[in-house]
Order: structure tokens, then sequence, then C-alpha cells
């Protein structure tokens, strides 16, 4: 007897798995999924294989169609200009008035951070950067 954690493990789509288990049969090897709770032993174990490799199946190509519908939705919003995400703290505008201060010398990083309203992190990230 051939026993596996899931169905999924033994095949790779429901055509696969079916294939796989008949050649087990043919060779007099028995199959059991523990997850399922699936023995090849019975005509109801058989018959319970097959609804559970097409419920697997088609979960399978749920999650492809979703995933893809998914990359598509994100594709025609950059398209059309947009990017997602949390909108960025320092704009061009805050980050040439923290160059400019910390080029004056007179204030701290801890002082231009708390003009910005970012944190210290923050401002060194961009002075760090070129221009």
């Amino acid at each position: 007897m051939l026993t596996v954690w899931q169905l999924d493990r033994l095949g790779r789509n429901m055509r696969h798995l079916i294939d796989t288990v008949n050649a087990l049969h043919d060779r007099d090897v028995q199959f059991r999924s523990l997850r399922e709770n699936v023995e090849t032993t019975t005509a109801a174990g058989k018959l319970t294989l097959h609804l559970f490799a097409a419920r697997a199946e088609f979960e399978r190509d749920l999650l492809r169609e979703r995933t893809t519908a998914g990359l598509e939705t994100i594709a025609s919003t950059r398209a059309r200009g947009r990017h997602g995400g949390r909108p960025r703290k320092m704009t061009p505008e805050k980050i040439a008035v923290a160059r400019q201060m910390y080029a004056a010398q007179t204030y701290t990083v801890e002082q231009i951070a708390r003009t910005l309203s970012v944190t210290r992190g923050t401002v060194y990230a961009h002075l760090n950067t070129a221009a």
C-alpha cells in the first residue's frame, strides 16, 4: 500500500493522479491518502478519490484564474499611471528643503526631520541619494 499525506502529493492534475493510481492498481499496490481519508481498496474509495481529485483540480484552476485576473488588474492600473502602496512622505519639494537646511549647517537632522514631519532615517535616506 502506498500512503501519501494529501492527494496533490501524488499527481500534478486529475488525469495524472488517476493514471498513477491505475498504474499502482495494475501492480497490485493499493493507495491511501491520509488527509482525505481515501483508500482505493473499495469501490466507494475509488469514487471518493475521483471526487476529491476533481475538486482539487477545480480549486487549482480557480486559483490560476484569480491570479491571472489580479495580474491583469495590476497591469491595467499601472498602464493608467497609477501605482499602489502608501504615498511617499518626502516629496521633491521636501527633499529640496531638507538638502538646503542640511547644507546650511545650522540645523540638526533631528530639527530637519521635525520640520518636515518625518523620521531622521527618512531624512538621512534622502540626503544620501544623488540629487
